[in-house]
């Protein structure tokens, strides 16, 4: 006999089409079969070991993270209650260009102080690999969710070149090159840039199309945090969508959104460049979060020259005056292009997190409401964080537009990542909140989705553009990934006043045909693995 029938659910497949309630039965981590309401009739319904009465449940794929940081955070908290409570059960790590493999002794140090604001400095964590499969193999040991990963090119080229901005040699670059086909072999889905974080925004067209070269022979795909996301927004897309064809590449825009004052009411332009490249064959997808600010790190919003040479050459820039002189400079009457090309406006740019407790006075405010609350310049409040938090202060910009927000989100070829950082004392609610947010008010209050579109983006199509065969849908044969919520009541408990707090509505997740949530609570169920590219 199967181990589990889920009775009577609405089942919203991943498919994008209509509802229809049916007995789904699990057994040994897959679906082995789907009896329709309707077929049912006449016949014997079938039986389990188990059975959950689904009265009222959408019954729907787990929910997949595009844009996930929780590379830590799976080691470091078995728990991990801030994704799977949302009903995710894969997430893609690997982001922005900087995660910890492949790495050697000296970079992995590096690595670790450059995103300790992403996900702490990782004292907590034994370190025991240095490549991309020895971290899969890791995560095989037992996480809460499943978890794939893209070859980080920062982290790749702080290997290879350096925190130095110049161009890769040619033996560089073939070094390169080897090491992101190696993290592809080892079961990497792709290669994530970040441009305008350090080292990987030293690199230029030509290097890039040289790597999404590998990544187009493994049928993986091109992940990146593209140049600006401000004045240069809709350039830094055309870029990446340019030197993905040229590669053959199919590409995926992580957090794509449009921000700051000068793309107000400007989305529809990029979803015009994006409807021109599909209609002439490009392979392109995105992810965004349901939410107008954005997060990232204090240090990042530097200019490129500023933090070259990694975090110790810039603790070594901001403790000089006439560099840090220069560096405010940059920020405030240039536009440095580590904030987008566009001047920093300070009360935009609130506190969420640091490592260093004598600093905790200063989250939840603004640079500029501390500043003021000192007397003080808020360049002077901002360089204070940055050497005293040793790089680690992470921050809310406060730069979004809502109906940027909702257009990008209606769009086909769109899916469902948190980008959350869940580090600090007040993060982003978005890593507590992405995806029963969707589902809560872009679904049930605004409806700018209907409930059936609003799952195939956050299952199918990720599925999709990770080429698993066996995920995203609910279909005999799948993978039981699954999901349970009441459509009339999920929603984000995460607020910006109350981050942590959980969503409600919420009551099943299933990992593997294992519940991680059940009845609303956490068990102790570790069923989540490394999704590896399929070969």
């Amino acid at each position: 006999m199967e181990e589990l029938v889920i009775r009577d659910a609405d089942v919203v497949d991943g498919s994008g089409g209509p509802s229809y309630r049916a007995d789904v039965v699990v057994d040994r981590g897959r679906i082995v079969s789907i009896v329709q309401e309707a077929a049912a009739a006449g016949c014997q319904r079938p039986k389990a070991r188990r059975e959950l009465d689904a009265e009222g449940l959408v019954l729907s794929p787990g929910f997949v993270d595009m844009h996930a940081h929780s590379d830590l955070a799976l080691l470091r908290d078995p728990d991990h209650s801030a994704k799977a409570a949302q009903g995710v059960t894969l997430e893609v790590l690997g982001q922005d260009g900087l995660s910890y493999a492949p790495v050697d002794d000296r970079t992995l140090g590096e690595v670790r102080r450059a995103i300790a604001g992403w996900n702490g400095p990782g004292d907590d964590i034994d370190f025991d690999w240095r490549s991309v499969g020895e971290y899969l193999d890791r995560l095989d040991r037992g996480i809460a969710v499943n978890a794939a990963y893209l070859v980080p090119q920062g982290t790749v080229r702080a290997l290879v070149v350096g925190w130095e901005d110049r161009e890769a040699t040619p033996a560089e670059l073939d070094r390169m090159r080897a090491l992101v086909a190696e993290g592809l072999e080892q079961g990497a889905v792709g290669l994530s840039s970040g441009l305008t974080y350090t080292p990987g925004m030293y690199a230029g067209d030509a290097e890039l199309t040289e790597l999404c070269r590998v990544v187009a022979r493994y049928g993986g795909y091109y992940c990146p945090h593209h140049r600006s996301y401000g004045a240069g927004a809709l350039q830094a897309y055309e870029e990446m969508v340019a030197l993905t064809r040229e590669a053959g590449c199919a590409l995926h825009l992580a957090h794509a959104t449009m921000n700051f004052g000068v793309n107000r009411g400007r989305a529809p332009e990029l979803l015009s460049l994006l409807d021109k490249a599909l209609a002439d064959g490009a392979d392109i997808s995105l992810d965004t979060y349901p939410y107008t600010p954005g997060c990232t790190t204090l240090v990042a919003l530097l200019p490129s020259w500023a933090s070259e040479g990694g975090p110790e050459a810039i603790l070594a820039r901001l403790a000089d005056d006439a560099t840090a002189e220069r560096i405010r400079h940059h920020l405030e009457v240039v536009g440095a292009d580590g904030c987008h090309g566009v001047p920093v406006e300070w009360e935009t740019i609130e506190i969420s997190g640091v490592g260093e407790p004598a600093l905790a006075d200063h989250v939840g405010r603004t640079v500029r409401e501390s500043a003021d609350a000192r007397g003080e310049a808020p360049w002077t409040t901002a360089r204070r964080l940055l050497l005293k938090d040793r790089l680690g202060t992470t921050i809310l910009q406060h730069v979004g537009h809502e109906e940027n927000v909702r257009a990008i989100m209606r769009h086909p070829v769109h899916t469902g990542g948190s980008d959350g950082i869940l580090q600090g004392s007040k993060p982003h609610p978005r890593a507590y909140g992405t995806f029963p947010h969707y589902l809560g008010h872009y679904v049930r209050e605004l409806g700018v989705l209907s409930l059936e579109e609003c799952v195939a983006h956050l299952t199918s199509r990720p599925a999709r553009r990770l080429r698993l065969p066996d995920r995203g849908l609910v279909r005999e044969g799948y993978r039981a990934d699954l999901v349970l919520f009441d459509p009339e009541t999920v929603a984000a408990g995460s607020t910006f006043a109350e981050p942590r707090t959980p969503p409600t509505g919420i009551p099943h997740v299933l990992v593997d045909g294992r519940f991680v949530i059940e009845d609303g609570r956490r068990t102790d169920v570790l069923a989540g693995r490394a999704v590896r590219r399929a070969g």
